[in-house]
């Protein structure tokens, strides 16, 4: 009977051993991605700002200056943003008939936004002209487990009781979704009454999906999974206060996100999302249990973020 000690979601690899080249290609590829979204968005900022320097004053045509306050029209916003997630500590269980069924209670996570790869989002935005709109929303953040930190312990591991008490380093090798506790949603926006006729607050409400990088090891076992996943629904709601400018939107934004977790243990090393998910599809068609059986647990998060979009419609002067 195989031991198994371990949970583990990050690019590293086993104690000891040094990261994959792989690993080190999902680090470079997400840096590069967050670094182009950043640029899309700057880039406009620049030659509005020259726009605008080298438009005639009004007054100086004799022309009064616009005192409408109507709320803008219809528009498309392509947006990044970054941020700083807090998740709050959860149950992690893991169950394998005949193995394990074992429950760690309270683990604490870590987000780690500015460590490669760090937490960014992309996301598009669609209003019709008036206060109702879309949002398609990716957000890539983090769950780090720390795994110097002792945790209590309820169930069976490895066939035999699980300590009631040890340091999750002693059991697990590692706990992460650092290369992405990722979030695909669809949201209904509202526009709040403006509070100038550039400033204007507005709120969200939306469901999507989790798809996760899932790294998972117990520190016993030959094989992790290493794969990108469906892992379960994901919610989220957020309050947003969005400064516009001629064709830049610069916004500040808290979400709240619920995401409960199902990964099962494939005990694969993956590739690219289509074909981690093109697999993770047929197995789930041909009905067989995971090798290393089902994780679950849940991420509930505060996250504030800070973000730059370019407009199809200007400002209302």
């Amino acid at each position: 009977m195989r031991a198994a000690p371990g949970i583990a979601w990050t690019s590293e690899l086993t104690r000891g051993a040094h990261p994959t080249s792989r690993a080190r290609l999902t680090d470079t590829l997400s840096a590069l991605f967050a670094i182009a979204a950043l640029a899309v968005v700057l880039t406009p900022i620049v030659t509005e700002q020259t726009v605008d320097g080298s438009r005639p004053d009004r007054a100086a045509d004799g022309a009064a200056p616009s005192t409408t306050t109507s709320a803008p029209g219809s528009e498309l916003m392509f947006a990044g943003y970054g941020g700083v997630p807090y998740t709050y500590p959860s149950n992690v269980t893991i169950k394998k008939a005949g193995l394990h069924d074992v429950t760690v209670k309270d683990v604490a996570w870590d987000g780690e936004p500015f460590r490669n790869p760090i937490y960014y989002g992309a996301r598009i935005v669609r209003f019709g002209g008036g206060r109702f709109g879309t949002m398609l929303d990716f957000t890539h953040s983090k769950a780090i487990a720390r795994l110097a930190e002792e945790a209590t312990f309820d169930g069976t591991l490895n066939g035999a009781p699980a300590p009631e008490r040890a340091t999750l380093r002693d059991i697990f090798r590692k706990l992460e979704a650092s290369h992405g506790h990722n979030m695909l949603t669809l949201n209904g926006l509202m526009r709040l009454p403006a509070i100038t006729p550039r400033i204007q607050p507005y709120v969200g409400l939306g469901g999507g999906v989790s798809l996760p990088h899932s790294e998972v090891q117990l520190a016993s076992a030959k094989n992790r999974t290493y794969e990108y996943q469906v892992a379960g629904p994901v919610a989220q709601a957020l309050f947003g206060i969005e400064l516009r400018t001629a064709r830049v939107s610069y916004f500040f934004e808290y979400k709240f996100t619920y995401a409960p977790y199902e990964m099962p243990l494939s005990e694969r090393e993956g590739t690219l999302l289509p074909f981690d998910l093109w697999h993770q599809f047929q197995s789930w068609l041909s009905g067989a249990e995971p090798p290393g059986g089902r994780l679950t647990t849940q991420f509930t998060s505060h996250q504030g973020i800070f973000g730059l979009g370019i407009r199809s419609a200007p400002a209302v002067p």
